[in-house]
């Protein structure tokens, strides 16, 4: 009888095991990421294969970001944290400080890239997050990152192409400082660059409208995660059309990765570029109109003046030849 109890207490933890270790291997790795840009890029290479969390929502700009006590918990349960290893990550030690104070937080924390906005930077960024999935979980990667780097190649040459259509290389702009390194790529004219908001001086966005008025400068192209009030002004203030980029993807359904992200902005460039032609004969038609409005002015009062002088002439008996 003991025997039968014996065997069966066996079988049962047995079957007990066997559950968990089902269980366990049917979970998902899960990566935490700092930013959007990183999720996005692991949901393109390892999106069914992993779980994927990012801490700072797309909307906001990583350097304005406050650690809330669930960002403890997410690196806590992680298996593999990926980070920019930029300065607008300060709050991610203290993240990780906080994470550990019992000291039993082992999980691998990879530093990617935070030079993400052209395509060349992209595919780096790429390449990044893809190695350290396959050396820090094991996961091979690899094909579905040549597909992500073919695609990143194609979108580059649809840019240049969009770039060359619109002649952007012969506008001068002024650029928010995140979003240069794009916009340089696509061969605009940079006459002036925009710090951060809360780094600007009066006098710094004095000296900004004066290059722009100098230069000539057509668009004011804005961070929208950095702010854009001041960016307004300026364009408002030097008859510059204002408009608004992204730097992190998931902020509008049409960019849920870097590569459509570009070529969101890079649409949103095209169209303020037109914006600003359509402005400009604008102007021009209202001058013409303006002028026509003089000139028809001046001839009625011609007209006017010579017929009170016909009636002059006709009341003094003179002849009119």
């Amino acid at each position: 009888m003991k025997c039968k109890l014996v065997i069966l207490a066996i079988v049962f933890l047995g079957a007990i095991v066997s559950l968990h270790q089902v269980e366990t291997q049917g979970e998902k790795p899960l990566i935490v990421t700092t930013t959007s840009v990183i999720s996005s890029i692991v949901e393109d290479i390892a999106g069914d294969l992993v779980d994927v969390e990012y801490i700072v929502p797309p909307s906001l700009c990583p350097g304005h970001y406050d650690i809330r006590p669930s960002d403890v918990e997410l690196v806590r349960s992680a298996d593999l944290i990926l980070k920019h290893g930029m300065g607008g990550e300060w709050w991610f030690s203290n993240l990780i400080d906080t994470a550990n104070q019992s000291g039993d937080l082992f999980v691998p924390i990879v530093s990617v890239g935070a030079d993400w906005n052209t395509p060349d930077g992209a595919k780096l960024v790429y390449e990044n997050v893809a190695n350290a999935i396959m050396e820090y979980l094991g996961i091979d990667v690899s094909d579905r990152l040549e597909s992500c780097l073919g695609a990143i190649e194609d979108m580059k040459s649809e840019l240049l192409k969009i770039a060359d259509e619109n002649n952007f290389k012969d506008i001068p702009v002024v650029v928010m400082l995140w979003q240069k390194p794009f916009v340089e790529f696509l061969g605009f004219k940079i006459v002036a660059v925009l710090k951060p908001p809360e780094k600007l001086s009066e006098s710094d966005i004095m000296e900004i409208e004066d290059n722009a008025t100098k230069y000539g400068a057509k668009l004011v192209i804005d961070n929208m995660h950095s702010g854009t009030s001041v960016g307004e002004r300026i364009a408002e203030d030097v008859d510059a059309v204002h408009v608004v980029l992204i730097n992190f993807p998931g902020v509008v359904p049409e960019a849920k990765n870097l590569t459509e992200m570009m070529m969101y902005n890079a649409k949103l460039l095209e169209d303020a570029v037109e914006e600003y032609e359509y402005r400009v004969s604008i102007q021009r038609l209202e001058r013409e109109v303006r002028i026509l409005t003089y000139i028809s002015i001046a001839l009625g009062i011609i007209l006017v003046f010579e017929t009170l002088l016909i009636v002059v002439m006709v009341k003094r008996g003179g002849k009119v030849e």
